[in-house]
């Protein structure tokens, strides 16, 4: 069962805040329902726009095809910190075809929200 408490993030926002920093990137992680991880995107230097093949200003980030959705700045940002957010605990023995689900969590990345969208820093 996918579990995440306060006391997981703040080992994994160690690992995570350099990340950002390094790229320009301003962004929040929360826990949501206890079993979500959650890397919320405010504003950056990367144009997520240019190389995102749908080109929205904010959108939800499918952290399993950021390899093939993605290029350049932004696909080596996402590498970077998708691996930083699993942490070096992370496991994953879902099976969807049986329909089981076995993990230690889940990562949601959100570029801007609904009503903020991500803001590009020049």
């Amino acid at each position: 069962m996918a579990y995440m408490n306060q006391d997981n993030k703040k080992k994994i926002v160690a690992m995570a805040k350099p990340i950002l920093k390094k790229y320009g990137i301003k962004g929040t992680l929360t826990v949501r329902h206890h079993s979500t991880l959650v890397l919320n995107i405010k504003s950056g230097k990367i144009d997520f726009t240019k190389d995102s093949t749908d080109g929205a200003h904010s959108c939800q980030v499918n952290t399993y095809w950021t390899d093939s959705h993605y290029t350049g700045k932004a696909k080596k940002f996402f590498a970077e910190v998708i691996a930083a957010m699993k942490g070096p605990k992370f496991f994953d023995h879902s099976d969807a075809m049986t329909d089981y689900f076995h993990c230690s969590h889940y990562i949601d990345i959100n570029l801007g929200k609904w009503n903020t969208p991500y803001v590009l820093e020049k």
